[in-house]
């Protein structure tokens, strides 16, 4: 596994600079988070406190009727310590008259749905609150598409989006974020006794391995295998990175403007006259 410590000291001041002038720059002056009593959503809340303060600061709880007792349990242990505005909003009368009517849905169709549906709260929420939405997502999430497309990852800001799980782990130790959190297995909690790792197939200490060599060292998939890599390790990260890609993008546009495909095809007969 290759090195990927940081100045953590460093890396806290810039994110807490970074949210504070996001967030004003845009004519805010709060933010909104889901909470989910993961380490991802408590290390953002930590470091959003330290940006804009406790009481610009407001968690969401969400939790639905398959949630871990624990994932609201740790929630709350976040909101405690840093002392912030709280609402905890169930979602199962809003999304068990869907399921009802969608006998079909598999499980991965309901958890989708589900970070939908809370993030439509947040949007909600922030409304309220005349906040922004703060993201939580990592870039092991993002770059492997570990995320739900307009869920989970349609924040107004991503401070921990340049930031490896391994990463996150060692910041939110830095800051003295529980090990309660800290320690638990990561889980986007969407069904009883899911876990990211086993979704993924890999621990993240080497997914963010393989990631790391890709993305920010640019090296081939010939040159990590020569590493040591397994190719079952590295296909399985290649693949996900190429079929995730929409995800990352804006959507398409179709250009119809008269720079893009010229004035003679948009306006034929006007300009034949």
């Amino acid at each position: 596994m290759i090195n990927l410590n940081l100045n953590y000291k460093l890396v806290k001041e810039f994110i807490v600079r970074f949210i504070k002038e996001e967030i004003q720059s845009n004519g805010f002056k709060k933010g909104v988070i889901g909470l989910s009593g993961g380490i991802d959503s408590a290390l953002t809340a930590y470091l959003t406190v330290d940006a804009l303060g406790n009481k610009n600061t407001k968690a969401i709880l969400m939790p639905y009727k398959t949630s871990s007792p624990e994932s609201v349990e740790d929630a709350k242990l976040v909101v405690k310590n840093l002392k912030i505005p709280y609402e905890l909003v169930d979602i199962t009368p809003i999304v068990e008259p869907y399921f009802n009517k969608n006998q079909n849905m598999d499980k991965l169709r309901k958890g989708n749905f589900l970070a939908r549906i809370r993030m439509g709260i947040l949007f909600d929420k922030a409304k309220e609150f005349e906040a922004l939405v703060v993201g939580t997502s990592n870039k092991s999430e993002l770059m492997l598409g570990y995320g739900t497309w307009h869920g989970d990852m349609a924040a107004s800001i991503y401070p921990i989006g340049d930031l490896y799980k391994t990463q996150i782990f060692e910041l939110a130790r830095y800051m003295n974020i529980p090990e309660k959190i800290i320690g638990k297995k990561p889980s986007a909690d969407l069904w009883p006794g899911q876990t990211d790792e086993e979704e993924l197939g890999a621990r993240y200490a080497e997914l963010d391995s393989v990631l790391s060599l890709y993305i920010d060292q640019r090296k081939t998939k010939e040159e990590i295998l020569k590493l040591g890599y397994s190719k079952q390790l590295v296909d399985n990260v290649l693949h996900r990175i190429y079929i995730t890609q929409f995800k990352r993008t804006f959507p398409p546009v179709a250009k119809f403007s008269p720079r893009t495909v010229g004035i003679d095809f948009l306006y034929p007969h006007d300009f034949k006259r």
